[in-house]
């Protein structure tokens, strides 16, 4: 199950990005401390980080939107990312997706309307070889078939 975040708090999030602003290379730094305390990067987060950095606005959405993993909105209780790498595509991945969708009526990169679950991409879990692979709150799987994947949704909407 994923953690209980703090919600979203301006002072809060200035107080995260000054705990961070001084490191070498701090954009990422700052973006997953973010996330780690409130589930998320809060859009208004992105211009207090620019301003902090002395960047643009611009240049921290660029490095926010170019990695999959920060999200612009709370995940669901559980958190369940499919591979979507070469690999597991070629080892039937796509078929296992399109049941996950289906099973929980979203697509990939949405949470259930209950927010018990985010069903997310994710590209490449270094399971090639037991390909498909998912990964379920940080727990990885590998060798995926339709009756694995059915039990990591039901699992997921528990």
């Amino acid at each position: 199950m994923t953690p209980a975040y703090e919600p979203w708090n301006e002072a809060r999030g200035a107080e995260i990005i000054a705990e961070h602003d001084k490191v070498e290379g701090p954009t990422l730094v700052i973006l997953h401390a973010l996330q780690e305390a409130f589930g998320y990067v809060p859009e208004p987060a992105i211009p207090m980080i620019a301003a902090a950095l002395n960047l643009s606005r611009a240049e921290i959405h660029g490095v926010f939107t170019f990695y999959h993993d920060f999200r612009d909105q709370p995940a669901g209780r559980h958190v369940l990312k499919l591979c979507r790498a070469e690999a597991c595509q070629a080892a039937g991945g796509d078929a296992l997706a399109a049941r996950a969708e289906s099973r929980l009526g979203i697509s990939l990169g949405h949470t259930t309307a209950d927010a018990r679950v985010t069903l997310e991409p994710i590209y490449c879990l270094g399971l090639c070889a037991t390909a498909p692979s998912a990964m379920l709150d940080g727990r990885v799987i590998g060798r995926l078939d339709e009756a694995r994947i059915d039990a990591l949704v039901a699992e997921a909407q528990r």
